[in-house]
């Protein structure tokens, strides 16, 4: 026996604890085919009930492709490991892929949270009109739905029945998400058969869903008034909404809701203000949202006291940003300092708050964010040329837009306050008026891997593409205009642009065009 066959160290001379820490790191279908069986230790702590009552199988991105593999490891562990663990599960994660194998034959009689990823609408519907799954669903209080959509926006005509199908299954549901919270797509509830379906949507007490419109969170309210506790709900756009939806009754039983929208609403004021004077015992409040007013001033703390706040006495959490965009361009109006709205929250006992706000308007227009701190949300939308910093260590997708030019130190801040920044949309046509200073200062972007510049002057696509203004280590998804393109690159020849190009696997130009050899090579990777 050799000195290092002496010194090797053996897994299973390590403890408990640093085996556990190894195990967590695996992935639930690794670690229950490659572990279970090859030791008696490792079956001990791998088929822990703390470990394995919640099961997750959902297929790895570098293994969509390899279906065989995927298929052998899944039935050896449907085989030879569930029927010994089935009696404890009590949550199971599935995908598409994996849900016939982990299901089958078997049953998990303490099961009662479910988790659907990663589905089509059409396969979805169809599962659920498997036998086996039925028989599950019926027991299930608390289910997560994640149905994803070839084109980002909403599904087809037959999304309420979709919804309608999982509360008819579920008999027993208590908490309910539907669509992803990072999801871009949306229900619309409306015409939802709610006489058909009201005795289970009644005993609902949370809700996460996205929706269409205005309407339907109405509709959808009305439908639950009597059992919803928790309401966390992401509107694509609040429009006008129907005089023949009841916006009055109070939701006496209510006590958390989250109100988030994608989109500017010119509806705040007659449609969201009186919707949010309805929750007399709300506890938790979180808003997300931008509004356009005309003729009017900045929403501030004195605004949010006055219309909404005062009419929610047991309020002990509030989480907000609001965006008010002015559009004065015909009434000369005074707009109040940064400081001004800072002192509107701090008379009202709100600390905790940061103010970003144009202080003269341009064209008539200016923009104005008030958000509670530390910041909640992974996104900044509407952000504007008044942006002066701050830590934003969540938000994953950051939107630009302004009638006033994006410097080269607005970028810099940006990259600073948001670290972990993965998306850049950028509207904006006025062009850089400083493009010349700071170039001694590089600024990286180290997790950006999707940039929209489609909207914007040619500057930003210097700013942007240039490797001697600003690095992109990790870009592989890139929306621009052809012809901008082609201008920036110097018709794919300049040696500038072309580091943060390299990586690019995905390139949307809205336009058709023959690849050049010089294109080719300038994209390794398309």
């Amino acid at each position: 026996m050799t000195a290092s066959d002496t010194n090797a160290i053996n897994i299973l001379d390590l403890p408990d604890e640093m085996l556990h820490a190894i195990f967590n790191k695996l992935n639930m279908t690794d670690m229950l085919y490659s572990l279970v069986g090859v030791h008696q230790r490792f079956d001990r702590l791998v088929l822990d009930p703390l470990l394995i009552n919640h099961l997750v199988f959902v297929t790895k991105q570098s293994d969509i492709h390899n279906s065989w593999v995927n298929m052998h490891v899944l039935d050896r562990i449907r085989e030879e490991i569930l029927p010994r663990i089935n009696e404890i599960v009590n949550k199971l994660t599935v995908d598409t892929f994996s849900m016939k194998h982990v299901f089958g034959a078997i049953h998990y009689p303490q099961l009662y949270s479910l988790a659907f990823v990663n589905y089509q609408s059409d396969i979805f519907v169809r599962h659920l009109s498997d036998n086996t799954l039925l028989r599950h669903l019926e027991q299930i209080t608390h289910l997560t739905v994640d149905i994803y959509s070839e084109k980002v926006g909403s599904f087809d005509g037959n999304d309420p029945c979709i919804f309608e199908l999982v509360l008819l299954c579920c008999k027993r549901l208590i908490d309910l998400t539907f669509f992803h919270k990072s999801s871009r797509t949306y229900l619309t509830i409306l015409p939802l058969n709610i006489p058909f379906t009201s005795y289970i949507i009644s005993k609902l007490t949370k809700l996460t869903i996205n929706l269409n419109s205005f309407d339907d969170c109405l509709y959808l309210l009305n439908a639950c008034i009597e059992s919803l506790s928790t309401l966390i709900i992401r509107i694509k756009r609040i429009l006008r909404s129907s005089s023949e939806i009841d916006n009055k009754k109070q939701l006496v039983k209510l006590k958390c809701f989250s109100l988030t929208t994608d989109w500017y609403t010119y509806y705040y004021d007659k449609q969201v203000v009186p919707l949010l004077r309805r929750m007399l015992n709300l506890e938790e409040l979180m808003l997300h949202l931008s509004v356009i007013r005309t003729g009017s001033a900045y929403i501030d703390g004195n605004q949010l006291y006055d219309e909404v706040l005062k009419y929610m006495p047991r309020l002990n959490k509030f989480i907000f940003h609001i965006h008010t965009h002015l559009n004065n361009y015909f009434i000369r109006t005074n707009v109040p300092s940064n400081d001004d709205i800072r002192n509107s929250f701090i008379k009202r006992e709100f600390q905790s708050v940061n103010i970003c706000a144009d202080e003269k308007l341009t064209y008539g227009m200016g923009n104005c964010h008030i958000y509670s701190l530390p910041y909640y949300f992974e996104d900044f939308l509407f952000m504007s040329s008044c942006f002066q910093g701050g830590r934003f260590n969540k938000v994953r997708m950051v939107l630009l837009l302004d009638r006033l030019p994006f410097e080269h130190k607005l970028f810099k801040i940006i990259s600073q306050g948001f670290p972990f920044l993965q998306k850049l949309t950028i509207v904006n046509y006025e062009p850089q008026t400083n493009e010349q200073q700071h170039l001694s200062t590089l600024i990286t972007f180290k997790h950006l891997f999707e940039l929209n510049i489609r909207e914007v002057h040619t500057d930003y696509v210097i700013q942007l593409l240039s490797d001697r203004k600003t690095r992109l280590p990790r870009l592989t998804n890139l929306v621009i205009e052809y012809k901008k393109l082609v201008v920036v690159t110097n018709n794919f020849t300049n040696d500038m642009t072309r580091l943060n190009c390299a990586k690019i696997k995905s390139l949307i130009t809205h336009k058709t065009f023959v690849r050049s050899q010089n294109f080719n090579s300038y994209f390794p990777c398309l």
